[in-house]
């Protein structure tokens, strides 16, 4: 799971009126106020000529985003900034509240501490676990294309319950559902351990989803909601530390795992993790008030959708179209029932007539397919075709995280700067050549370029996925926010198991047909991803560019 992924997970389980302390801050009051009344926004704490409040500076340009101007440099902040913020009040104001200190006091970074620990464990196990995939396909005498649904069985756990966090946290609270998460995840690592087949790993595996799903989001919460307007830039770049750490430190680690005690400690080690983040959250993690009715659970989206995301990845992975044909049905009932019920849906089709929002949910599917690809290709491919190690297999696979590690600081102040849509077709035009390289490879190809064709790839995933977040929310009213990021996150899962699936049957069926070229198995599958990712121009020549200057009443220059 990627730091966009998380970061839109975490908006998305922010309920809007569970904590009205959040904007109780004069200035973020004053912020609020000035962002919807159309007046240019001005950074608060700076100095000026005007009523202590500086303009931004010459770099800072104003910029029209919505129906409010605000810097360009500022505008994913505002974006999530208003996904966690509550709805306004009917007087427009906000209560006043006792003032907060803005040092990261200890008991802050307890609970933060608290917090990365369980969302680091989830991360990891997601990472871990691709460089187990021969092993297991080995032990469990299963194909290539059974064996992959060990991870996406556990992406489509998550991206169900996702779009349920907001609402669980609403009715029992963010503490209640940190503990059931990681207890869930703990008994599913658990019974994953003991699988004796196949069959049984993978249905074990939807149990551990179920739990990880919650963690991530859970965790950006909880840290949201104790920081304050103050801190929350400090904790949240705490909170992005599994985030960055993961993707490299997983499949090493898995590997180290896979060839000393055996891949079931892949999921036996979780076990610990999770009991002593229990142990901490009886001290760390401060309990909060309810409100006094939550907004009711659409179950009938649920019923309707889960299935629906199973039976078309199944009817993918069987290549049935019995099960397509009753996927496509189950889905285009939830989308009738979403569009008519009275209750909020668990996705709601409505944001997808926005052609800023379609274009970034579309991009980000196919990114996901693309980049979760090479996720589950080049450990099999260095296994089974080079004989590596897991461990080397694990190693070989950091150069992608580097290089998404490396490009995420330009990327950020390029998109501030250039906009969105020519940011996204830089980050797809590097991807495809990386992913063409990687459909060179044969059985003596060289580890070198395999690590510069996967440094090239992390760097463009970085560019293809980061600014998607921001651009999806152009011109989206405020209220719509934490629905769309619910929606967007739902997308980019799915995106990942469809591709993991499509992906495992193609290769499975190259490998039957060439028994004795497993290379050029391999070789003929990245043709597919490098299609994946050239599709994905399409949607990005859609996404919004550079908002319009606008002046100091509001007009667009």
């Amino acid at each position: 799971m990627r730091l966009d992924t998380c970061a839109s997970a975490a908006i998305a389980s922010m309920p809007a009126r569970a904590y009205p302390s959040r904007t109780k801050t004069p200035r973020a009051a004053r912020t609020i106020a000035a962002r919807l009344s159309g007046e240019p926004w001005r950074r608060p704490g700076r100095r000026g000529a005007e009523g202590g409040m500086g303009a931004p500076s010459g770099a800072s340009r104003v910029h029209r985003t919505g129906t409010a101007p605000c810097s360009v440099q500022s505008y994913t902040a505002q974006c999530s900034f208003l996904a966690m913020t509550d709805e306004p009040s009917a007087t427009g104001t906000a209560p006043a509240s006792a003032p907060r200190s803005d040092r990261l006091d200890p008991a802050l970074l307890t609970l933060a501490a608290t917090v990365v620990v369980g969302a680091l464990t989830a991360m990891l196990d997601m990472t871990m676990v691709t460089v187990a995939l021969a092993g297991l396909a080995r032990d469990f005498d299963a194909s290539v294309a059974l064996i992959q649904w060990v991870s996406t069985a556990y992406l489509l756990a998550i991206a169900v319950t996702v779009p349920l966090t907001g609402w669980a946290v609403e009715r029992f609270g963010a503490k209640t559902m940190w503990l059931f998460a990681l207890t869930v995840f703990g008994a599913g690592s658990a019974l994953c351990g003991t699988a004796w087949s196949a069959g049984s790993l993978i249905a074990f595996r939807v149990l551990q989803g179920l739990g990880g799903g919650m963690i991530v989001p859970l965790s950006m919460t909880i840290l949201a909601q104790a920081a304050g307007d103050e801190r929350r830039g400090r904790v949240m770049s705490i909170a992005a530390v599994p985030a960055q750490l993961a993707p490299i430190a997983g499949p090493p680690l898995g590997g180290i795992l896979v060839e000393g005690p055996g891949w079931r400690w892949i999921f036996y080690v979780n076990v610990p993790v999770c009991a002593i983040a229990l142990l901490l959250t009886r001290r760390g993690i401060p309990r909060t008030a309810r409100p006094a009715a939550a907004r009711p659970l659409d179950v009938t989206g649920v019923a309707l959708l889960s299935p629906a995301l199973a039976v078309l990845t199944y009817g993918l992975y069987r290549t049935s179209g019995w099960f397509l044909g009753a996927g496509v049905v189950l889905l285009a009932a939830f989308t009738v029932h979403a569009l008519r019920t009275r209750v909020t849906p668990l996705l709601d089709p409505r944001l997808f007539t926005g052609r800023p929002f379609a274009a970034a949910a579309a991009l980000g599917f196919l990114s996901r397919m693309s980049v979760f690809g090479a996720m589950l290709l080049m450990p099999l491919y260095y296994q089974q075709v080079r004989g590596y190690g897991a461990l080397a297999a694990g190693l070989l696979l950091v150069p992608q995280s580097l290089g998404t590690l490396l490009a995420l600081p330009l990327v950020g102040k390029v998109t501030d700067r250039a906009g969105a849509r020519p940011v996204v077709l830089a980050g797809v035009a590097v991807t495809v050549p990386a992913a063409v390289l990687c459909a060179q490879v044969g059985p003596d190809t060289s580890e070198l370029l395999l690590s510069a064709a996967l440094l090239l790839w992390g760097a463009g995933m970085a560019a293809a996925s980061v600014p998607v977040m921001a651009a999806a929310y152009h011109g989206m009213e405020p209220a719509a926010i934490p629905r769309a990021t619910s929606a967007l996150t739902a997308v980019q899962t799915v995106g990942a198991s469809v591709g993991a699936a499509v992906l495992a049957v193609i290769l499975q069926h190259r490998l039957d047909s060439r028994p004795t070229a497993p290379a050029a198995a391999f070789g003929d599958t990245f043709w597919w991803v490098a299609a994946f990712a050239a599709l994905a121009l399409l949607p990005a020549l859609l996404l919004p560019g550079l908002p319009r200057p606008s002046c100091g009443d509001g007009s667009v220059r």
